[in-house]
């Protein structure tokens, strides 16, 4: 038994099918298929039944495919320690992120993670939340900026910022006319939310149940700009975390933003990584770039400004 067969094994775990297992694993499939079969002969036991149409591990196939990935995982931690102590600040960081946050976010933080880390390479992983989770768990990912809570007791949570959200309506919509709202404002209101999936609908509907709003029925949204332009379109209202609607992302025309006053509802975001991972100590350092965002950045009273009042501001 070698690494080489354990890393087969796993591919052939995910992939269930020879030929797109040997194809991630870079070899022939007849190759893949002789070592599972040596595989099988040392350990004794039947790893995959093997079907016309697709591949099946068997309950203990199963069970050695993930404890062969947690092997392989160890093994990178081991090579990332190695590496980690020549170069400190260098190697690669596979960092996931969910989509209602990485292309509003990232624009602001890459600059300074390759100003502070020049040396370090940043693979980004747009998933939602639960992908990312569960390629953190599986050790696909090194890190990922999540929303809390997480309720997972094998992940680090380092806490990094608050996002107040702001009510995006049509100009024309009666709420437009307040400079500020307060939650019960929406009490008799339905929201336009995205589809199952995404945690910000989990988040937008918490606070319509803090409110006593709704969800306006019949259309689910698959992503925050299809929220942005049915609102632009008098279709609704929605609520839009605050980095959603600043700079370099334009604002639709007919969409009028309202802040909320005293505390706003917000979401709390959070960089997670494994409890074992031996880059804790290098994720504290990158967690601490993600902390010192601009105030201007999560400050929802500059976003509601007009843009000539933005750039007086500036």
């Amino acid at each position: 038994m070698n690494l080489r067969d354990l890393h087969y094994l796993v591919s052939l775990a995910e992939h269930r099918h020879f030929g797109r297992a040997a194809e991630a694993c870079f070899v022939s499939q007849p190759t893949l298929s002789t070592q599972i079969k040596k595989l099988e002969d040392e350990l004794g036991v039947p790893l995959v039944e093997r079907t016309p149409r697709k591949v099946l591990l068997t309950d203990v196939g199963r069970e050695i495919a993930h404890r062969a990935r947690e092997v392989l995982n160890e093994i990178d931690q081991i090579k990332g320690i190695a590496r980690r102590t020549i170069d400190p600040e260098s190697g690669t960081v596979r960092l996931g992120i969910f989509p209602t946050l990485g292309p509003y976010l990232l624009p602001h933080v890459v600059p300074m993670v390759r100003e502070r880390f020049p040396r370090l390479e940043l693979l980004l992983v747009e998933e939602k939340t639960e992908n990312v989770l569960h390629r953190l768990r599986e050790g696909k990912l090194d890190a990922g900026i999540l929303a809390l809570p997480l309720h997972d007791d094998s992940l680090h949570t380092e806490f990094l910022f608050e996002e107040p959200f702001l009510l995006a309506v049509p100009q024309s919509h009666p709420l437009a006319k307040h400079p500020q709202l307060k939650l019960n404002d929406l009490s008799d209101q339905n929201l336009l939310l995205l589809e199952d999936g995404h945690c910000l609908r989990d988040q937008a509907l918490e606070v319509c149940h803090m409110a006593g709003a709704g969800e306006k029925s019949g259309f689910r949204a698959t992503s925050l700009e299809t929220l942005r332009q049915m609102v632009a379109a008098n279709v609704g209202i929605t609520l839009l975390p605050t980095l959603a609607v600043k700079p370099p992302v334009a604002q639709a025309p007919n969409l009028h933003l309202v802040e909320f006053s005293g505390h706003p509802p917000s979401r709390r975001i959070a960089m997670a990584w494994r409890k074992s991972s031996a880059m804790g100590a290098f994720l504290k350092q990158l967690a601490d770039i993600f902390k010192n965002l601009p105030r201007d950045l999560l400050d929802p009273h500059s976003a509601c400004a007009s843009p000539a009042k933005r750039r007086r501001m500036a």
